[in-house]
């Protein structure tokens, strides 16, 4: 594995299952931006929200994303070795779960949470997908830039979801309360039935 990457931009290089991946995460988004804001209306501006959770997104959105897209310019993907098939695999789940999470956020009726669809596997989706996708790249061209990354965005988020989850339960009270005693935080199956979830 390297640090330093070859300094040769290229169609094969990491940038490409990036910028798939962030289309995926934030397309849906900008094609109901009226939607996507509806749903967040009640919540904390950037001033109200915790010191964590402001420094989670700082990190990630503002330093992990456009770094990456840069970075990945000039990295390869190991073409024809196992790691790259693993890598690129774990890319399509990413990009699949973050697409979506994107889809349900903007789609889901308002007034309850999330609870349907990838949302019924992890209470924080958005986030998982982001910590796989730098995996995957990292593994696809093996870099131990991506890796590192990867665990940066899941100590950022993971410092981070503490509060975001109290803002919730404040937002949908019991609905959320009961939504996350059955669906883990990451990642896994349900520990209920999500017949008794709030439909969404």
């Amino acid at each position: 594995m390297s640090l330093a990457p070859d300094f040769d931009i290229g169609w094969w290089n990491v940038w490409i299952p990036l910028i798939v991946f962030y289309a995926a995460s934030f397309g849906p988004f900008m094609i109901r931006v009226e939607t996507a804001e509806a749903r967040m209306a009640g919540e904390p501006s950037w001033r109200e929200t915790g010191r964590r959770a402001r420094a989670a997104t700082v990190v990630t959105h503002g330093v992990l994303m456009p770094l990456s897209l840069v970075y990945g310019l000039f990295v390869p993907l190991e073409q024809g070795t196992w790691w790259m098939y693993v890598g690129l695999f774990a890319c399509v789940v990413a990009t699949a779960a973050a697409f979506a999470a994107s889809v349900s956020f903007v789609r889901a009726p308002l007034g309850a949470p999330m609870t349907h669809g990838v949302y019924a596997i992890s209470r924080h989706p958005m986030y998982a997908s982001a910590v796989v996708i730098f995996l995957g790249v990292g593994l696809a061209a093996t870099s131990w830039v991506f890796l590192v990354a990867s665990v940066v965005e899941w100590a950022a988020w993971t410092s981070a979801i503490p509060e975001e989850e109290r803002t919730m339960i404040a937002k949908y009270g019991a609905a959320y309360e009961e939504y996350m005693r059955a669906t883990p935080r990451w990642l896994g199956f349900p520990r209920r039935p999500s017949g008794s979830l709030v439909t969404s």
